[in-house]
């Protein structure tokens, strides 16, 4: 004989916990995770290139802190106050601009600034693998795009920039 349960016999908290494993079963389906699995076996997640150019920076010794830079090979990357995870550093460059003078018969002359008082202007270029498509590159689950604010973090430093170019390679 085979006993059935009445719809009456079930209680609020059964119905809260149907609803908690529903809610669980969503989140693993819509996981950052999984999504990010479904872009890189459909091919839309590529390897891009990354410019940020951090300008005023006051440091003591310029070309230690960019050696020390690349010495660490990796930054940590936060896009428009999101944490985005750690990327590749590719290469990092001095571009401050050289003093410049214009002379009384027309021409220009430069020459590099060696006051300690200097800010140093730097380029960090970094590779990363980020989901492409139409409205753009999405890096961390945040649009990444020229002009955009990113902070980059070290083992002894935290400077913020903005994006100057975007490259798939």
């Amino acid at each position: 004989m085979q006993r059935r349960l009445p719809l009456s016999s079930i209680t609020l908290l059964d119905g809260l916990a149907v609803a908690a494993t529903v809610a669980a079963l969503a989140g693993v389906v819509w996981s950052p995770k999984l999504t990010n699995a479904m872009a890189r076996a459909t091919g839309n997640i590529k390897p891009v290139e990354v410019s940020v150019d951090v300008r005023h920076l006051q440091v003591v010794d310029s070309e230690a802190f960019l050696d020390g830079i690349r010495e660490e090979g990796t930054v940590s990357i936060v896009i428009r106050n999101q944490p985005a995870g750690r990327v590749a550093l590719l290469s990092v460059e001095d571009i401050s601009p050289p003093l410049t003078r214009l002379l009384r018969d027309g021409t220009v002359l430069e020459a590099e600034d060696t006051s300690p008082a200097q800010a140093l202007h730097a380029r960090f270029r970094l590779k990363a693998d980020a989901e492409t498509g139409l409205s753009g590159v999405v890096f961390g689950g945040t649009k990444l795009k020229v002009g955009s604010p990113v902070e980059l973090e070290g083992r002894l430093y935290r400077v913020n920039g903005y994006v100057s170019g975007v490259t798939l390679p």
